[in-house]
Order: structure tokens, then sequence, then C-alpha cells
């Protein structure tokens, strides 16, 4: 097995490295790695039904899905994530959560930590969620990720992961089960910070997995993951339009729409109530993506009245 030492925080950066690490590497391979502020939906998710979008925007926090399923997480400066790829041979048994997050278990206890995993593929400390993990099959590929919260901004957490859509939008997405959460940092006996905490798990990772070789990501590696970037990770496409199919439904000031989305994009919408030019609006958004950006343009071609123009854009609340 390899280390292979990421010093990239970029968010997008990172997770198509993941990707392309499993798909062109033959290595086995472990990684730790940050990201800057960002919120990371499963493969099978609907991103509107996940995220608190205005405040995300607000903030400015990138959301990107990743390619393994499971629920949304928050990832920051705080958060240390750790990916493991390994080639299986057992079909039956490519997919081992206990088996991937047992060396945090047992690198938590030599800080004096108990740490338990719960669920289908947490880890909890006290009743506590502190990582949450999931994975990926590529051929006879298996990559494993997860979560480690040491001292995570927990309210921005909170806040990001908020959906603010779910009562309108029916979906047969994998949802995200909400739980408590805490960072590592404040069960720890002795006080250190995250880049002591980072140095001392990769030194247990190497003894831990045999590891035979420290490696980076060369010239070419790198332009291969930005152009992996460029393409998927930082795409509307990837990271909202891939959500699977749903339907929206909202009522404002006596305005109701009901749209099916696929694809990202509006396959059919009807208002109900005193909408102006209804027919042409229900045109114009027909086969549109279901985003910010087309809605507002074609408000702005349709109406001149900025109060009307807020209301619908309100009504058909998109990224």
């Amino acid at each position: 097995m390899i280390f292979i030492r990421r010093t990239q925080t970029d968010p997008y950066f990172n997770l198509a490295a993941e990707e392309y690490i499993l798909k062109n590497f033959r290595d086995d391979v472990v990684m730790l790695w940050q990201s800057e502020p960002c919120v990371v939906v499963g493969k099978h998710q609907n991103t509107l039904n996940e995220v608190n979008v205005q405040f995300v925007q607000k903030e400015n926090i990138p959301v990107i899905r990743r390619i393994s399923g499971g629920g949304t997480v928050y990832h920051d400066p705080g958060n240390l994530n750790f990916t493991v790829i390994t080639t299986e041979t057992n079909r039956e048994k490519l997919i081992d959560f206990r088996k991937f997050t047992q060396p945090v278990i047992t690198f938590l206890q030599t800080l004096g930590i108990r740490a338990e995993f719960e669920g289908k593929n947490n880890l909890v400390i006290k009743g506590k969620k502190f990582s949450g993990n999931s994975a990926h099959v590529y051929k006879n590929r298996v990559l494993h990720h997860g979560t480690l919260l040491f001292h995570s901004d927990l309210e921005k957490l909170g806040e990001a992961i908020r959906p603010e859509l779910k009562e309108k939008i029916n979906d047969k997405a994998v949802r995200s089960i909400r739980a408590t959460v805490t960072n590592i940092s404040e069960h720890l006996r002795k006080e250190m910070d995250i880049e002591e905490f980072k140095v001392k798990f990769k030194m247990f990772l190497l003894n831990y997995f045999s590891v035979n070789e420290i490696c980076e990501l060369n010239k070419t590696d790198i332009q291969h993951i930005n152009k992996l970037v460029s393409e998927k990770y930082s795409t509307w496409k990837w990271n909202f339009g891939y959500s699977p199919a749903y339907i929206f439904r909202n009522d404002i000031e006596g305005l109701k729409v009901e749209m099916k989305v696929k694809n990202g994009k509006i396959t059919d919408i009807i208002f109900m109530g005193d909408v102006k030019q209804k027919e042409k609006l229900t045109e114009l958004l027909t086969d549109l993506p279901h985003r910010k950006k087309e809605i507002t343009g074609v408000l702005n071609s349709l109406y001149n009245d900025k109060k009307i123009i807020e209301v619908l854009k309100a009504l058909l609340a998109a990224n």
C-alpha cells in the first residue's frame, strides 16, 4: 500500500482526485486530506433537498456531489478526511464499513477516546456522530472514505445541511439521516491541534497498513484531475442536475406552482392563480434547467415589474 501525501485544500480538486486515483492507480492507497468549507452530497441525493441553498450561497460555500452514496456531510479545515482504496477479489465483501473504520476506532483508543461503530456507516463518541462514511465500487477497486470532525464549525455545519425546501420537494432520492454531532477535540485528555492529530494519525496508518511508499501526485496526475474538475466536479450539471427526478410544489401570495424536473430540467410546469402571461411563461420555462440563472433570465425578458419578478423567483425557488 502507498500513502499519497495531499496538501491541496480545494474541495473540487480533492473530490476529483479520489475518482482519478481510484480509476487510474493500481496500488492500494491510503490518504489524509482537508478541504476549505464545502457541502458534499451523496451520489444519489437531491441536492436541493439536502442543503440550505440561501445560506451556502450567502457564505460562498460550494456544494459538490461525490461518486459514493450515503448522506450529506460538511467539510472545513477543522475536519480531516481519510480515504482507503483497495483492490478486492471477494465480490461479496467489496464494501465493509466496520473493517474500514476499525483503524479510526483503534487509533482513538490510543488517545483515550472510546469511539463506536453505529448504524450502517457512522462512528460516534458518547452517542454523538463525529464520522460519516461512504463507499464506491469501480470494477474490482473499492473507495472507502470518511470524515473526522476534529474542531469543525458545528454551527455552520448545522446551518449548511439544514434543507430549506424539503417540504416542497417530492422524490425518491436518498435522504440524509440527521444526527447530533461532536468534535473529537472535545473528548481529548490532552489538548492538541488538528495538525498534531493529523501527524499522529498518519503515523498510525503507516504502521497499520504496512505502507511501503509515501508519494505525491505528479504534474500529469494534477493535470488530469484539474480536467476532471472542469468537466465534472465544478459543473451545475453534476452537482445539481444529476439529482434524481422530483416534483416541486410551492405557493406564495396566492400563487401556486407544480413542476416536474428530470436531469435538472423542467419537463412540465403548471401555474395556479393569477399569474400574468401564464401560457408564455410556461412555454419559456419548459426544458430549462431548474436554476436561478435561467429562470431569472426568462422572468426579466417577460416582465418589467420588479415585484412580480421577485415573487415569481421565490415561487420557483432554485439554486
